[in-house]
């Protein structure tokens, strides 16, 4: 049977740097494909050559057979190709359902069609598990809440071929889990996936086979029944790879306190009456499905937004109202949520987004003047310390991977050895070998004294690297635990509100 997907010999070059190498590819009608490979190796660079985002310098791309117009996403539609890309590509100040339907329906129409499109929209949101509010502005969304929309958006033009670029990297796994049975069962009306992913336990789970990119080489393909984890993680970085655990320690004084903190946003309670501490050499595990409240505790510890009521202090000073320049200097230490809106300036080149949070710092600045040369050489030594591949110090930020753009926030960060570090989702997208270099890096600054707020929807890490664990269902917060009383199965009914009908009773 003709395969209805065909990559064959595609070759992309981004200057010296080779994206793809000779990459030859097939999907057959009903199977799901998982794309594997580090940061970097050129898994989303082939999938835009795919959708037209991208052309090929060699190479032909053939959909039921039929060469695919290269250079032209709208070809790739009509071919009944759909992609969710792993950044989103949404219009902030339009609804959901605008954002779902643009572009769906001819110019020359008279009237848009919105009562049909709507329906469609909710019982696709049904089918799928993924409920959103149709006229919620996207800008107003959570990050989870916005790659629920990503999804539907692919998904209401009827794609026969769906490319899913990291579809899970901001669902907790009971969401990635129905979304994966969903698309299962789709697979035997005739949809066929392709899907990246770093995580082995969702390709094993979700995957017919296997391809693996390295370096923009294709290394390897493996029937999923036929691999292990072990195998598909040692194929992907070249090595075995293990993520370190932590130590068990006693922890120091508390270092920052929210004491009853509420905080209202457009008469919406984001945060109710949250108290929590986090003490000097530790790590406080935050955990809950995506949009109960993580940005905005995000936001609150950044100096972003101020608590409606409620009370912070870093060691013995109020930070109730300080803005994000003063909570740099009073040692508090980020890696957002959302690192292409809130990390990094794309534009600008990785030694200014390294030194970005410490432009006045005596070090890269005299007489109001920009020290470059300290800067860059600054830049290079986050390079080379972190492994940021692919870049040099004059390299603009928006061309580097995600995972390495994660690493140079990561780099940034602990290099200013914060008192307090905030970790919100901290290896969102990253490979096996990515996520071991992060945790690493943790455990190091929790040795090294700092306290840490790891908010994570991945459970396996927040056990791993947490001393306590508290689980956020709609803004409030469950008591503490220690992580030795912890495990999934536990952490997934705190994450469901359990607690809360506990304290109700």
């Amino acid at each position: 049977m003709t395969p209805v997907l065909e990559l064959d010999h595609i070759t992309k070059r981004f200057g010296p740097l080779l994206a793809n190498d000779a990459i030859t590819l097939s999907l057959a009608q009903g199977e799901v494909l998982a794309l594997l490979g580090e940061n970097g190796a050129g898994k989303t660079t082939l999938m835009n050559i795919l959708f037209g985002h991208y052309t090929a310098d060699e190479g032909e791309v053939r959909v039921h057979g039929r060469p695919l117009p290269p250079g032209k996403p709208r070809a790739a539609i009509e071919a009944g190709v759909g992609m969710v890309h792993q950044h989103f590509t949404l219009a902030g100040n339009l609804s959901v359902l605008d954002n779902v339907v643009i572009g769906s329906e001819p110019l020359l129409r008279l009237r848009s069609h919105r009562a049909d499109a709507r329906q469609k929209l909710l019982d696709l949101a049904t089918r799928f598990g993924l409920p959103v509010d149709p006229d919620a502005r996207v800008g107003d969304l959570s990050v989870g809440e916005r790659q629920r929309v990503e999804i539907l958006k692919a998904l209401y033009r009827d794609a026969r071929i769906l490319i899913l670029d990291e579809p899970t990297a901001v669902l907790a796994r009971p969401e990635a889990e129905q979304l994966f049975r969903t698309l299962r069962g789709m697979t035997g009306q005739g949809l066929s996936i392709v899907f990246i992913s770093h995580k082995l336990h969702e390709v094993m789970a979700a995957s017919d086979r296997v391809a693996v990119l390295r370096a923009g080489k294709l290394v390897a393909e493996r029937a999923t029944k036929a691999t292990t984890p072990a195998e598909l993680a040692e194929l992907m970085v070249g090595r075995c790879v293990t993520r370190p655990r932590r130590e068990a320690r006693a922890p120091g004084p508390v270092v920052l306190k929210a004491d009853n903190v509420t905080l209202t946003d457009h008469g919406e309670t984001r945060l109710d009456a949250v108290t929590f501490e986090v003490r000097e050499g530790e790590v406080l595990g935050l955990v809950g499905v995506s949009g109960n409240g993580q940005a905005a505790l995000g936001r609150l510890l950044s100096g972003l937004a101020r608590p409606t009521s409620g009370r912070l202090t870093l060691g013995n000073h109020d930070m109730t109202a300080l803005s994000p320049r003063s909570l740099i200097r009073a040692g508090v230490g980020r890696i957002p949520e959302d690192r292409h809106a809130e990390g990094v300036i794309g534009e600008l080149a990785v030694w200014e987004n390294a030194t970005l949070e410490r432009a006045r710092d005596p070090a890269f600045a005299r007489n109001g003047f920009v020290r470059r040369a300290a800067a860059k050489t600054f830049a290079q030594d986050l390079i080379a310390r972190f492994d940021i591949r692919g870049a040099t110090p004059d390299t603009r930020t928006r061309l580097l991977s995600g995972g390495n753009m994660q690493k140079l926030i990561l780099g940034r960060t602990l290099a200013a050895s914060p008192r307090f570090l905030l970790a919100n989702q901290p290896t969102r997208g990253l490979d096996e070998g990515a996520i071991a270099a992060v945790h690493a890096r943790l455990l190091e600054a929790r040795e090294n004294g700092a306290a840490i707020l790891l908010i994570s929807e991945e459970l396996d890490e927040a056990l791993a690297l947490s001393d306590r664990l508290q689980a956020i269902v709609k803004g409030r917060l469950s008591a503490p635990i220690p992580a030795e009383e912890a495990d999934p199965r536990r952490l997934g009914l705190l994450m469901a509100g359990a607690w809360e009908a506990q304290d109700a009773a």
